[in-house]
């Protein structure tokens, strides 16, 4: 490697190094502009209409509103978040006082027989059937992650709003954090499903399914790591270690998970499984040298290297158990990213829970006919309506958009100097492709 080559690599290492992040007044003003966008959109979907049917214009206002509103959050108005809510709660209160597009119609009396033969011919409901509010959570939750992952390395991302070194909070550390806690919400689903089926699936069979859920990210994790090393990228290595990455993280769940289920038998809440681990991993970090293990040990092997991705894993686990609590009901310490101790995961809950709250009211008073449909056809024209095309594709392709926005997020950072780009390039650059 050249000399200039390893120094802009060392400047950017020192980018990214030593931050401490901001209030968590100025997170929630941030992360408050997508409930918001679906607020907006919402309000034109249910007052006119505006994207049935869906048109060159209305997948053009759709990307505007859930994707372009969030890079500015984060970028333009990063130091004024707030005025961007206000930006797009002013139109959306002018839409819902203009006259409604169609006059709704009165819901005529259907006899018993009638309706039962409807019902039939339209498919019964689910008992698990996909919310609206959570598709519009996910797919904004998402759309924030890939962002925030690649906007950090520019100079138009506000480093208060970037990833801290230790202590404190900010929008950028949180996006892993809630891209495992929306993971837990929808793998309630399968424990719902054995819940009321009323069968218990033995151990060994939920471990040899985590295996293969597990298998594909811990090759993704391998060649991340070797793609890290064999072209000399800059790398964060507080973040989760010399070999450790997130995809070890992911891979390591599933596994885990599994084995807590059993635990349920003796603890029947996965919310207090959850606070059972992340009380434990605090008072370990807390009076014993884990904690100074963490943060202070030199790399001499294995484990003392990826130290941080190892214990923060606890951390993660517990977010997950949370969501699955979450999915499965339908709804002096210091904050530590690098940790993911106790106060870490109550924050990460708390703001999910929030986000998941207001997607969920915005969805029930907007959208009624889904919680009124009678037979699985009419919930599945109701949920269409409810949901955003770009969160909905953004939602079901997760994992994948989340892979292929780690690998853009490389692809410009090796060839482009977002330390020293030209005025129109991060645009170009942050400009996020919808996924369908």
């Amino acid at each position: 490697m050249s000399g200039l080559a390893g120094e802009y690599k060392k400047l950017k290492e020192d980018f990214v190094s030593g931050l401490t992040g901001g209030p968590v007044s100025e997170i929630t003003a941030v992360t408050a502009v997508g409930p918001v966008a679906i607020f907006l959109w919402s309000v034109l979907q249910a007052r006119q209409s505006f994207f049935k049917p869906y048109t060159p214009l209305a997948f053009l206002v759709d990307y505007l509103i859930n994707v372009i509103t969030i890079i500015l959050s984060t970028t333009v108005y990063g130091n004024q978040p707030i005025l961007l809510s206000i930006l797009l709660i002013a139109p959306a209160l002018l839409v819902w006082a203009l006259p409604s597009s169609s006059t709704p119609k009165k819901k005529a009396l259907v006899p018993p027989t009638a309706k039962a033969q409807n019902t039939s011919a339209g498919g019964a409901l689910s008992a698990l059937s996909i919310k609206p509010f959570l598709t519009s959570y996910r797919g904004s939750m998402m759309i924030m992650t890939c962002t925030a992952i690649l906007a950090v390395d520019f100079r138009l991302f506000p480093r208060k709003f970037a990833k801290v070194e230790t202590w404190g909070t900010s929008p950028h550390g949180p996006w892993r954090r809630i891209f495992v806690y929306s993971a837990g919400v929808v793998a309630a689903r399968p424990v719902l499903k054995e819940r009321i089926a009323g069968r218990d699936t033995p151990l060994s069979r939920r471990l040899a399914q985590a295996l293969r859920h597990s298998l594909p990210l811990l090759v993704l994790g391998v060649v991340r790591t070797l793609s890290v090393k064999g072209l000399d990228y800059a790398e964060h290595v507080t973040e989760y270690g010399v070999h450790w990455n997130f995809f070890f993280t992911l891979a390591f769940l599933p596994p885990f998970v599994a084995l807590f289920q059993s635990a349920l038998k003796v603890i029947p809440s996965y919310a207090a499984l959850a606070l059972l681990l992340s009380t434990s991993y605090q008072l370990a970090l807390e009076n014993t040298s884990l904690k100074v293990f963490v943060l202070t040990a030199p790399r001499t092997d294995f484990i003392s290297m990826n130290r941080e991705g190892i214990c923060s894993f606890f951390g993660y686990l517990a977010i997950f158990l949370a969501g699955q609590d979450a999915g499965i009901f339908g709804f002096g310490l210091a904050v530590s990213r690098r940790l993911a101790n106790l106060p870490y995961v109550l924050w990460v809950v708390a703001f999910n829970s929030a986000q998941i709250f207001v997607c969920c009211l915005i969805d029930t008073v907007f959208f009624p006919a889904f919680h009124n449909a009678s037979d699985a056809r009419a919930e599945a024209e109701a949920y269409t309506t409810a949901t955003s095309r770009i969160l909905r594709a953004f939602n079901r392709n997760g994992l994948a958009v989340f892979l292929l926005a780690n690998l853009l997020t490389g692809l410009v950072n090796m060839t482009v100097p977002t330390l020293m780009p030209r005025p129109s390039r991060p645009w170009v650059s942050l400009r996020p492709t919808p996924v369908f």
